[in-house]
């Protein structure tokens, strides 16, 4: 496995999706089988392709912004800043599993909304 292949594969994956393309997303960079662990988002293609273009139409004008990605053994993390309407912004992490033939076939997420007041001064990046 190339570590940095599959980085730069996982936040093209993520762009092209979140930017309203998912099926081509899917074309490009996901394998035979496509495993979901997230609750909001149907297990496999089609529910990926459904829910981001439910999302282009609902909010055409979110943001996201790549702050890290780690990779390791066929896993790689991403740590994301997303901006969403009327300014609210959530940070997520995704990690995505890929398969012997460098494509992604599983994928898991925890999503956390930027609080207005913190108990500290430090960034959640």
């Amino acid at each position: 496995m190339n570590l940095e292949e599959n980085k730069q594969n996982a936040i093209s994956f993520y762009k092209t999706a979140y930017e309203g393309n998912p099926k081509k997303a899917i074309a490009l960079y996901v394998g035979n089988i496509y495993i979901q662990h997230n609750p909001a988002v149907a297990n496999g293609t089609q529910g990926f392709i459904e829910y981001f273009e439910r999302m282009q139409t609902e909010y055409p004008d979110k943001s996201i912004k790549f702050v890290r990605s780690i990779a390791e053994g066929d896993l790689v993390a991403l740590h994301t800043h997303q901006i969403w309407p009327e300014q609210d912004e959530y940070v997520t992490m995704d990690f995505f599993r890929f398969d012997e033939n460098g494509k992604i076939c599983e994928h898991w997420d925890a999503i956390q909304q930027v609080p207005k007041i913190a108990a500290n001064e430090n960034s959640m990046y």
